[in-house]
Order: structure tokens, then sequence, then C-alpha cells
């Protein structure tokens, strides 16, 4: 019950909704642009955490390869940094405050997410 509370907290207050439009909006051109069709597929993954991520979690995707691991490099040079760099100032700046702080640490779980996301899934947390 207190994930399904702070997941709705987060979707209207923790900025959960503006997160998965701009990550949808990002994986809608990856996949009008045929190449770039794998970001999309990570960008569609990261925006469905964004919306819902208390009570989840991200892990290795088994079966990921050199592939997988070839073209994060190309999306942290890109696109994975300032992504990353983003949550981690917006976690900062919500743990300023008590009310924040869970807010806070919803945009700091998403930093692995954005920095590295191709060879990985999310999962419900057990």
């Amino acid at each position: 019950m207190i994930r399904f509370v702070l997941n709705a907290l987060w979707l209207i207050f923790g900025g959960g909704l503006v997160l998965a439009i701009g990550y949808g909006a990002a994986a809608l051109i990856c996949f009008i642009l045929i190449v770039t069709i794998p970001f999309g597929v990570a960008s569609l993954r990261l925006a469905v955490y964004s919306l819902w991520p208390f009570g989840r979690t991200l892990v290795p995707k088994p079966g990921a390869g050199l592939a997988s691991g070839l073209a994060n490099v190309l999306w942290v040079v890109l696109a994975g940094w300032w992504l990353a760099l983003s949550h981690i100032i917006a976690g900062v700046a919500l743990c300023l405050t008590i009310i924040g702080i869970p807010f806070g640490i919803a945009n700091f779980k998403l930093v692995p997410a954005a920095f590295w996301p191709l060879g990985r899934e999310v999962i419900d947390a057990p």
C-alpha cells in the first residue's frame, strides 16, 4: 500500500509524469529514425520506470552481450551523462526538504538506468 501511495505522489508531485513524457518523446524520435530503435526501446523502458519507480528495481538482463555494451558507450556520450546528471541534481534538490527525501531517492534510483540503460531490465522488487 505504501508503494502505491509513494508512486501516486511521485506521479503528481515528484515529476514522474514529466519524466515519462520526456523519455516517451525521445523514444518516439528514436523509433522514427530507424537506426536508433534500440535506443528507443531503452528510452521507453526509462519512461515506464520513471513513471512508477517505487517497488521496482533495475537488474542486468541475462544474455546482454558486447553489442549492448558498445551501444551503452554511445548512449553515454550522446545522452546518458546529462540525463544522469539531471537526476542527480534533482535528487539533491529534493533531498533538501524532508518531504522530498523519498522523491530524491527515486531520482537517485534512476541515475544508473539513465546512464547505462541497455542490457538491463526493470523488475518488481521482492
